[in-house]
């Protein structure tokens, strides 16, 4: 059974497009290891570990989970690090696989950010919140047809190499009716904080913008 060292080597591993054998080239390891490596990461020894990370492009640490409880770049920025504008095209492609990210929007006591499991769907941002909760709240203006605008922003950061990108998306938020339910149900989206929580919202983008820090 594969413990918490091996999802995590898994996770970077596909984060960064590699295969086993791509890794184990890199690590200077065989495949065969790699693939126990991550089914059994107990038996891992140290040596193992750090040439598993510097071909990762993250730290020990970060495959031990160790800053798990921390916010990510804590650590100073490159010397001279550029700042890249990011076109549209780019941003949609960036944020296209779903995963999770980060809803603003002006809360019953004032401005609100809650992270959120979401997915692409014929170009609109969709994800799940409970009914009742804040954002259901905020978003029922009791005006019909009016919608609220909010702001939904999505961001990667490598660590090891100080750089990393964050998208942007603003545009009316959408509550989904139960006659436009058979549309997103099948889209995926599932809450990682589970509980009831199936209240479907749609962002249509007005605006995608985007930024990319490049460090080395």
């Amino acid at each position: 059974m594969t413990g918490d060292l091996g999802r995590r080597i898994i996770y970077y591993r596909e984060q960064r497009g590699l295969t086993r054998e791509q890794l184990a080239e890199r690590a200077g390891m065989a495949p065969g290891y790699v693939e126990y490596v991550e089914q059994h990461p107990d038996t891992i020894a140290t040596g193992a570990l750090t040439r598993l990370a510097g071909a990762l492009g993250v730290t020990s640490g970060d495959l031990l989970g160790g800053g798990a409880d921390r916010p990510p770049g804590p650590g100073p920025a490159q010397a001279s690090p550029t700042l890249e504008k990011l076109g549209r095209d780019e941003c949609v492609r960036l944020i296209s696989p779903g995963g999770i990210g980060r809803v603003a929007f002006s809360g019953p006591e004032g401005p609100a950010v809650m992270p959120v499991n979401y997915r692409l769907l014929e170009g609109a941002v969709l994800f799940r919140t409970a009914h009742g909760g804040p954002m259901d709240r905020a978003m029922r203006t009791g005006v019909k047809g009016v919608e609220v605008k909010i702001g939904f922003e999505v961001d990667q950061i490598d660590e090891a190499r100080r750089e990393g990108w964050s998208v942007l998306v603003q545009g009316p938020a959408h509550l989904v009716t139960e006659e436009e339910l058979p549309g997103v149900t099948g889209a995926g989206v599932t809450p990682w904080a589970g509980g009831e929580r199936e209240l479907y919202i749609r962002i249509v983008p007005h605006q995608v913008t985007g930024r990319r820090i490049h460090g080395l």
